[in-house]
């Protein structure tokens, strides 16, 4: 089952590769800015991007650390994120490498920082990758995530795992708040800081990047227009069954450290 989501989630990043390049909610948001802000880099820093994408958060870090490598399981993803960094003169402190974000390729506490934004929802097993951050990361090091996160409410948070999958089959699951800082201490790292952020959504764009049907779209309208009321509260949608439909997206922005080893005296 994890290498058939793998293997479909390959397949659909491959095919939209250049959309995700150009998407306006992947790059320059004020979610990552913040999420800079959060992983405090400094020019020594080495860095460790998963789940590139189109490259924005690798590029957004790479003017405030020593070298940035940015990895991506999609191949074509991957070429597309080099292309775009390339194209915008930060390439001489990039590395690009495919990779397995819940099986990284690299050694135990080589890197200062990772970060990851809005990609684990595709991943088959999240805690494993956070098993895995924290194990390449240095003592000291951070962990910078930003992905979608649903209310705890169970009905609710499942009801929009529906709604996103049906617009992309990839789609896997998506963790609340609470589970993302169970994740964080449970492999054994600090939560610093976490938060909620919102970023509005324009329901046609959103269901073109992933080439709906029409009938795919108006079913993705139907699940905005009959949703309960912990979703219509979590999503806020305005003008549903319009062109003009929005939602809210919401994020979770959290930040924690690897502690340094204790030290007997």
């Amino acid at each position: 089952m994890s290498d058939d989501i793998k293997a479909l989630t390959t397949a659909r990043f491959n095919r939209f590769a250049e959309r995700y390049v150009s998407a306006g909610q992947m790059g320059a948001t004020p979610e990552l800015a913040k999420l800079l802000n959060l992983a405090q880099p400094t020019p020594t820093d080495r860095v460790l991007d998963i789940a590139t994408g189109g490259g924005h958060t690798a590029l957004a870090f790479a003017p405030h650390c020593g070298q940035v490598v940015a990895t991506d399981l999609a191949r074509l993803m991957l070429e597309a994120a080099r292309a775009n960094i390339l194209s915008k003169g930060a390439g001489d402190t990039m590395a690009f490498v495919g990779c397995d974000a819940e099986s990284l390729p690299f050694a135990s506490a080589s890197f200062d920082i990772v970060t990851c934004r809005i990609a684990p929802h595709h991943f088959p097993d999240p805690f494993k990758f956070v098993m895995e951050a924290a194990r390449v990361l240095k003592p000291g090091g951070r962990l910078a995530i930003q992905d979608q996160v649903t209310p705890e409410h169970e009905r609710a948070a499942r009801y929009l795992d529906s709604f996103e999958r049906l617009r992309d089959p990839s789609h896997v699951r998506v963790s609340s708040q609470l589970e993302w800082r169970g994740m964080y201490l449970d492999a054994g790292l600090t939560v610093d800081h976490d938060e909620q952020a919102r970023h509005r959504t324009t329901l046609t764009v959103w269901a073109e990047r992933q080439d709906c049907t029409p009938t795919v779209t108006e079913r993705l309208h139907i699940l905005l227009a009959q949703a309960p009321a912990a979703v219509q509260t979590w999503l806020r949608p305005q003008a549903v069954g319009t062109p003009s439909a929005t939602f809210d997206h919401v994020y979770i922005l959290i930040c924690g450290t690897k502690p340094a080893p204790l030290v007997d005296l």
